[in-house]
């Protein structure tokens, strides 16, 4: 995997609390049930295109995401009409359809997502792929987004580029907010947020380091009292920003929340005894100890004398 790619130091390991309890197998294959059913219903209905009602395509998503077992709270709206780059802050595969609930998009995606079981089907017929090991092809795809902007669609975008357990963030990539520069598109941030029933932060739906889909997809299916909160912050005109740079800081702050302390000092821990996340080797950065401190590249903990430190992105 290239160098270039962010990453965050989140491991399933140091961040994901799970909150199944008893009863949480028979629960879970109900959701599953559920979840796959909707898919297929999707999946069935996706070739009638524009012909489905915009309502209901953001009701359908909604259903998704309560069939898993998460509750949905959204608030504040987006525009109705005209080219829109709605961005937001990265956790989860949930994050999918919570933002398709706000205005349904065309989902800028890894590759891989192509090989999804079920929902890589659904998203083949829309989303815009992007090939994360080929730093060429970005110009081209900008390009692309700015095209689909231009022609008054919305296009969906995690700029983190990684995704973080909810209690820490990582920094939006500048390169797609030059798409909505070039097509003078507005820009919609959404900020999402998982929350246990005591109003807690939830890690549970976390899709961190190597955590693998179906482990994650069982965990929020086992879980209980799991809450989606997406907020729909204004949005931000092209033409009140000087370039790319100012635009993605502006999209982040809107999308943002200052990371939990909880996060670095759990994160350093795993990583002092021997974990490893996607900060460490297997994603191209480094773990390194020394006396009363510890370091992760490519992500960014470090722990000293003087506290805790979590650079907000790479």
């Amino acid at each position: 995997m290239s160098g270039w790619l962010p990453s965050a130091p989140c491991t399933p390991g140091a961040c994901v609390q799970a909150t199944a309890r008893a009863g949480a197998v028979p629960r879970a294959v109900l959701r599953l049930t559920g979840v796959v059913a909707l898919l297929l219903a999707g999946i069935a209905l996706a070739p009638l295109g524009a012909r489905i009602p915009e309502r209901a395509v953001r009701a359908w998503c909604r259903w998704l995401v309560r069939a898993a077992g998460v509750r949905v709270r959204i608030t504040g709206t987006a525009p109705g009409r005209g080219g829109l780059l709605l961005v937001a802050n990265h956790i989860s595969w949930l994050d999918v359809p919570l933002l398709a609930a706000v205005r349904p998009a065309r989902m800028l995606a890894k590759r891989e997502i192509r090989h999804w079981p079920v929902a890589g089907a659904l998203a083949a017929r829309g989303a815009l792929f992007i090939d994360r090991d080929r730093l060429r092809a970005l110009p081209a795809t900008v390009d692309r987004v700015a095209a689909a902007l231009r022609a008054g669609g919305t296009v969906a975008v995690f700029p983190e580029g990684s995704t973080w357990c909810g209690r820490a963030q990582g920094r939006f990539r500048r390169a797609v907010f030059q798409a909505a520069l070039d097509a003078g598109a507005r820009v919609q941030p959404v900020r999402i947020r998982y929350r246990r029933a005591d109003g807690g932060t939830a890690t549970a739906p976390a899709f961190v380091g190597e955590d693998s889909l179906l482990a994650s997809v069982w965990r929020v299916a086992a879980s209980r009292d799991l809450v989606a909160e997406v907020d729909v912050r204004p949005a931000l005109a092209p033409d009140a920003h000087p370039d790319r740079r100012a635009l993605a800081r502006a999209a982040q702050h809107a999308c943002g929340d200052a990371p939990e302390p909880w996060h670095a000092a759990v994160v350093a821990d795993s990583l002092s005894q021997g974990g490893t996340g996607p900060g460490a080797a297997g994603r191209g950065g480094r773990v390194a100890a020394g006396a009363g401190a510890v370091a992760v590249g490519a992500g960014g903990v470090t722990v000293g004398a003087g506290g805790v430190t979590v650079p907000r992105g790479t």
